[in-house]
């Protein structure tokens, strides 16, 4: 089970670090100065515009936020209840997991057509293969 936790602590890592080029996106768009000063002025109807990639890039963001409670509650309780026969698996499973959201925040950010639903799933099938380990 170390190699799953070990992913789950990597995905938890990515899910932090999947802020930061929409972050750094408006750092450049509004300066530094209106940055640090919260909002420019005339928020949000005069906001300044943000590219599309920092747009879908923080989509992605929003997106493994919401998938990374699930991930960590199977992997959690599969390391808990899962027989021991199953823990390579849940290992795997935890693995592809994690490049799964990898490919799926590039695919996203760069609006690469078709890719990413299919990204999106082999995460999605990754969290209910280790949750199948719980029954």
């Amino acid at each position: 089970m170390e190699t799953a936790y070990f992913y789950l602590g990597l995905s938890g890592m990515l899910t932090v670090l999947l802020w930061t080029p929409y972050i750094l996106s408006r750092v450049f768009t509004w300066g530094l100065p209106t940055f640090l000063n919260n909002y420019p002025e005339g928020y949000p109807e005069e906001e300044p515009e943000t590219p599309l990639w920092a747009q879908r890039s923080q989509r992605a963001h929003l997106n493994i936020v919401e998938t990374i409670p699930a991930f960590a509650a199977v992997v959690v309780a599969a390391g808990m209840l899962a027989p021991e026969t199953a823990h390579a698996g849940i290992a795997m499973w935890a693995q592809i997991f994690f490049f799964a959201r990898i490919v799926h925040a590039v695919v996203y950010t760069l609006g690469l057509p078709y890719l990413r639903t299919p990204s999106y799933l082999v995460s999605w099938a990754a969290v209910l293969l280790i949750g199948i380990n719980i029954l």
